[in-house]
């Protein structure tokens, strides 16, 4: 399975997780899902893998822009469906390999997952 990279071009946190990659020589493909979008079943599956709440990036501007009555209540159906209409609420990078996700970038826990401590 290829490793794949999720995110927005756009992030800084993106372009630190990209640095990393190609400094350690990783292949990944990217996908950028505010401009191919990104459907119910990766959020779906990233949300069970490590949770909604870790999933759903509230300290992003595009979910502190929300009606406080959209921020209230909040579940993993409602937090996937903020995260369907607006791909910003999600997260960055979101990186899939076959051993599971890792949702944000951290060098040491990229170096961890990699085998490159």
């Amino acid at each position: 399975m290829t490793t794949t990279l999720y995110g927005i071009k756009n992030c800084d946190t993106m372009k630190k997780a990209w640095t990393w990659l190609d400094t350690h020589d990783i292949a990944y493909d990217f996908h950028d899902y505010k401009k191919a979008g990104i459907d119910r079943a990766h959020l779906e599956a990233w949300c069970d893998a490590a949770g909604w709440e870790k999933v759903l990036n509230r300290a992003g501007m595009s979910f502190r822009k929300l009606a406080d009555a959209d921020k209230q209540d909040l579940n993993r159906d409602k937090a996937i469906a903020l995260m369907l209409a607006n791909p910003s609420m999600i997260k960055r990078p979101v990186l899939a390999r076959e051993s599971g996700i890792l949702v944000g970038f951290k060098p040491e826990i990229y170096a961890e997952a990699f085998g490159t401590a």
